[in-house]
């Protein structure tokens, strides 16, 4: 696996839940055991997310196998571009976006819309694999 992936929140979230095909969840797993890089946003969102208090430690150990991306400079300035360039990108989303173009990752979200019309950021939508 060449390419290097990063995960959005609602992917972790709908994988936990089981609403992912079982494609999308197989092309899902074969990244978790590879490559799982998420984005400090991604670990605030999906150990926020409460509508699963009974895996919530499940969710921690989880996110905890992953190679975590702070937030840093260039980051940080990517999402300053993106957030004067895209008006209507939310914050949460920039930082992602921000994430995945600073350090050439592919962005595997369900929100592809959120995303769409970001200059040479990759996607890809694992119910669509």
């Amino acid at each position: 696996m060449g390419q290097k992936y990063l995960i959005d929140s609602n992917v972790i979230i709908d994988y936990a839940a089981n609403r992912i095909p079982d494609k999308g969840s197989s092309f899902i797993e074969e990244i978790f055991e590879n490559q799982f890089i998420i984005s400090v946003i991604t670990e605030i969102e999906v150990l926020g997310f409460d509508d699963f208090p009974h895996k919530i430690e499940a969710m921690e150990n989880f996110v905890r196998l992953a190679q975590l991306i702070p937030l840093d400079e260039k980051i940080t300035r990517q999402t300053i571009d993106l957030r004067r360039k895209y008006k209507k990108i939310k914050l949460g989303d920039a930082i992602i976006a921000a994430t995945a173009l600073v350090y050439q990752l592919t962005l595997l979200t369900r929100n592809v819309d959120d995303f769409k019309n970001i200059n040479y950021l990759h996607l890809i939508n694992p119910y669509e694999v």
